[in-house]
Protein backbone atom coordinates (compact mmCIF):
# COMPACT_ATOMS: atom_id res chain seq x y z
CA UNK A 1 0.00 0.00 0.00
CA UNK A 2 1.87 3.13 -1.18
CA UNK A 3 1.93 6.24 0.98
CA UNK A 4 0.44 9.28 -0.77
CA UNK A 5 1.16 11.99 1.78
CA UNK A 6 1.88 12.82 5.40
CA UNK A 7 -0.98 15.11 6.40
CA UNK A 8 -0.01 15.71 10.05
CA UNK A 9 3.50 15.60 11.44
CA UNK A 10 4.50 15.54 15.11
CA UNK A 11 4.19 19.31 15.53
CA UNK A 12 0.78 19.44 13.79
CA UNK A 13 -0.54 16.63 16.02
CA UNK A 14 0.68 18.50 19.12
CA UNK A 15 -1.01 21.72 17.95
CA UNK A 16 -4.27 19.90 17.15
CA UNK A 17 -4.36 18.26 20.58
CA UNK A 18 -3.64 21.59 22.30
CA UNK A 19 -6.54 23.18 20.40
CA UNK A 20 -8.86 20.29 21.26
CA UNK A 21 -7.86 20.59 24.95
CA UNK A 22 -8.78 24.31 24.92
CA UNK A 23 -12.09 23.54 23.16
CA UNK A 24 -12.99 20.84 25.72
CA UNK A 25 -12.32 23.23 28.59
CA UNK A 26 -14.28 26.03 26.92
CA UNK A 27 -17.31 23.90 25.98
CA UNK A 28 -17.54 22.38 29.47
CA UNK A 29 -16.73 25.63 31.32
CA UNK A 30 -13.77 23.94 32.97
CA UNK A 31 -13.23 20.27 33.71
CA UNK A 32 -15.48 19.79 36.72
CA UNK A 33 -17.42 16.54 36.31
CA UNK A 34 -15.53 15.55 33.14
CA UNK A 35 -13.68 12.36 32.29
CA UNK A 36 -11.69 11.53 29.16
CA UNK A 37 -12.19 7.98 27.89
CA UNK A 38 -9.95 6.71 25.10
CA UNK A 39 -11.09 3.97 22.75
CA UNK A 40 -8.39 1.30 22.60
CA UNK A 41 -5.82 1.32 21.16
CA UNK A 42 -4.70 4.74 19.95
CA UNK A 43 -7.56 6.64 21.54
CA UNK A 44 -6.15 5.97 25.00
CA UNK A 45 -2.79 7.51 24.09
CA UNK A 46 -4.54 10.58 22.69
CA UNK A 47 -6.68 10.79 25.86
CA UNK A 48 -3.54 10.72 28.02
CA UNK A 49 -1.94 13.46 25.93
CA UNK A 50 -5.11 15.56 26.16
CA UNK A 51 -5.23 15.05 29.94
CA UNK A 52 -1.65 16.33 30.19
CA UNK A 53 -2.47 19.43 28.10
CA UNK A 54 -5.64 20.11 30.10
CA UNK A 55 -3.68 19.85 33.36
CA UNK A 56 -1.10 22.33 32.00
CA UNK A 57 -3.88 24.76 31.05
CA UNK A 58 -6.23 24.33 34.03
CA UNK A 59 -3.76 23.40 36.76
CA UNK A 60 -6.00 20.47 37.72
CA UNK A 61 -6.07 16.81 36.79
CA UNK A 62 -8.83 15.23 34.74
CA UNK A 63 -9.64 11.52 35.08
CA UNK A 64 -8.72 9.29 32.14
CA UNK A 65 -10.17 5.88 31.33
CA UNK A 66 -9.78 3.36 28.56
CA UNK A 67 -12.55 1.53 26.77
CA UNK A 68 -12.35 -1.82 25.00
CA UNK A 69 -15.18 -2.10 22.46
CA UNK A 70 -14.23 -5.50 21.03
CA UNK A 71 -17.42 -7.29 22.08
CA UNK A 72 -19.64 -4.40 20.95
CA UNK A 73 -18.44 -4.31 17.33
CA UNK A 74 -20.97 -5.20 14.64
CA UNK A 75 -18.17 -6.46 12.37
CA UNK A 76 -16.56 -8.83 14.87
CA UNK A 77 -17.18 -11.93 12.75
CA UNK A 78 -15.68 -10.23 9.69
CA UNK A 79 -12.53 -9.18 11.55
CA UNK A 80 -11.91 -12.52 13.29
CA UNK A 81 -13.98 -15.18 11.48
CA UNK A 82 -12.26 -18.29 12.85
CA UNK A 83 -10.61 -17.05 16.01
CA UNK A 84 -11.60 -15.77 19.41
CA UNK A 85 -11.57 -11.96 19.70
CA UNK A 86 -8.73 -10.48 21.76
CA UNK A 87 -10.37 -8.69 24.67
CA UNK A 88 -8.10 -6.14 26.31
CA UNK A 89 -10.53 -4.94 28.98
CA UNK A 90 -11.76 -1.51 29.94
CA UNK A 91 -10.41 0.53 32.81
CA UNK A 92 -12.54 3.46 33.98
CA UNK A 93 -11.21 4.97 37.25
CA UNK A 94 -14.48 6.63 38.34
CA UNK A 95 -18.19 5.97 38.05
CA UNK A 96 -19.37 7.64 34.83
CA UNK A 97 -22.91 8.13 36.16
CA UNK A 98 -23.80 11.82 35.81
CA UNK A 99 -20.32 12.66 34.44
CA UNK A 100 -19.53 14.48 31.21
CA UNK A 101 -17.71 11.82 29.20
CA UNK A 102 -15.42 12.94 26.42
CA UNK A 103 -14.82 9.91 24.21
CA UNK A 104 -11.48 10.01 22.37
CA UNK A 105 -10.54 8.19 19.15
CA UNK A 106 -7.90 8.61 16.47
CA UNK A 107 -10.00 8.47 13.26
CA UNK A 108 -13.71 8.99 12.69
CA UNK A 109 -14.76 7.16 9.54
CA UNK A 110 -18.05 5.23 9.22
CA UNK A 111 -19.12 5.89 12.82
CA UNK A 112 -19.39 2.20 13.69
CA UNK A 113 -16.53 2.25 16.20
CA UNK A 114 -18.12 5.19 17.99
CA UNK A 115 -21.51 3.45 18.00
CA UNK A 116 -19.90 0.42 19.64
CA UNK A 117 -18.20 2.69 22.18
CA UNK A 118 -21.51 4.38 23.00
CA UNK A 119 -23.08 0.96 23.65
CA UNK A 120 -20.15 -0.01 25.89
CA UNK A 121 -20.35 3.27 27.83
CA UNK A 122 -24.09 2.99 28.44
CA UNK A 123 -23.53 -0.50 29.85
CA UNK A 124 -21.15 1.08 32.40
CA UNK A 125 -23.57 3.78 33.56
CA UNK A 126 -25.54 6.80 32.45
CA UNK A 127 -23.34 9.86 31.93
CA UNK A 128 -24.91 13.31 31.89
CA UNK A 129 -23.48 13.78 28.38
CA UNK A 130 -21.13 12.13 25.91
CA UNK A 131 -18.93 14.24 23.64
CA UNK A 132 -16.63 12.95 20.92
CA UNK A 133 -13.09 14.13 20.18
CA UNK A 134 -11.12 12.73 17.25
CA UNK A 135 -7.72 13.53 15.83
CA UNK A 136 -8.93 13.00 12.24
CA UNK A 137 -12.39 13.09 10.66
CA UNK A 138 -12.17 11.56 7.21
CA UNK A 139 -15.87 11.53 6.28
CA UNK A 140 -17.82 8.61 4.74
CA UNK A 141 -20.24 8.23 7.65
CA UNK A 142 -22.61 5.24 7.63
CA UNK A 143 -24.28 6.29 10.88
CA UNK A 144 -25.53 9.70 12.04
CA UNK A 145 -22.51 10.42 14.26
CA UNK A 146 -20.42 13.58 14.36
CA UNK A 147 -17.46 14.70 16.43
CA UNK A 148 -17.68 17.63 18.85
CA UNK A 149 -13.92 18.23 18.65
CA UNK A 150 -11.82 17.52 15.54
CA UNK A 151 -8.07 17.87 15.14
CA UNK A 152 -8.22 17.88 11.34
CA UNK A 153 -10.84 17.16 8.70
CA UNK A 154 -9.24 15.15 5.91
CA UNK A 155 -11.63 14.45 3.04
CA UNK A 156 -10.69 11.10 1.55
CA UNK A 157 -11.87 8.74 -1.14
CA UNK A 158 -13.02 5.26 -0.20
CA UNK A 159 -9.88 3.98 -1.96
CA UNK A 160 -7.64 5.75 0.55
CA UNK A 161 -6.65 4.74 4.05
CA UNK A 162 -5.73 7.04 6.92
CA UNK A 163 -2.95 5.72 9.14
CA UNK A 164 -2.33 7.33 12.53
CA UNK A 165 1.05 6.60 14.07
CA UNK A 166 1.75 7.52 17.69
CA UNK A 167 5.09 7.25 19.47
CA UNK A 168 3.60 5.14 22.25
CA UNK A 169 2.86 2.32 19.76
CA UNK A 170 4.55 3.13 16.46
CA UNK A 171 7.73 5.01 17.47
CA UNK A 172 6.75 8.14 15.51
CA UNK A 173 3.97 10.73 15.45
CA UNK A 174 2.31 11.28 12.09
CA UNK A 175 -0.89 10.88 10.15
CA UNK A 176 -0.58 9.63 6.58
CA UNK A 177 -2.82 8.86 3.63
CA UNK A 178 -2.20 5.59 1.81
CA UNK A 179 -3.61 4.37 -1.47
CA UNK A 180 -5.63 1.25 -0.68
CA UNK A 181 -5.49 -0.96 -3.77
CA UNK A 182 -7.65 -3.77 -2.35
Amino acid sequence: MPQKAIVLDEQAIRRALTRIAHEIIEKNKGIEGCILIGIKTRGIYLANRLAKRIEEIEGAQISVGELDITLYRDDLTKKTPNEEPLIKGSSIPIDIKDQKVILIDDVLYTGRTVRAALDALIDLGRPSSIQLAVLVDRGHRELPIRADFVGKNIPTSSLEKIVVELKEVDESDQVSIYENNN
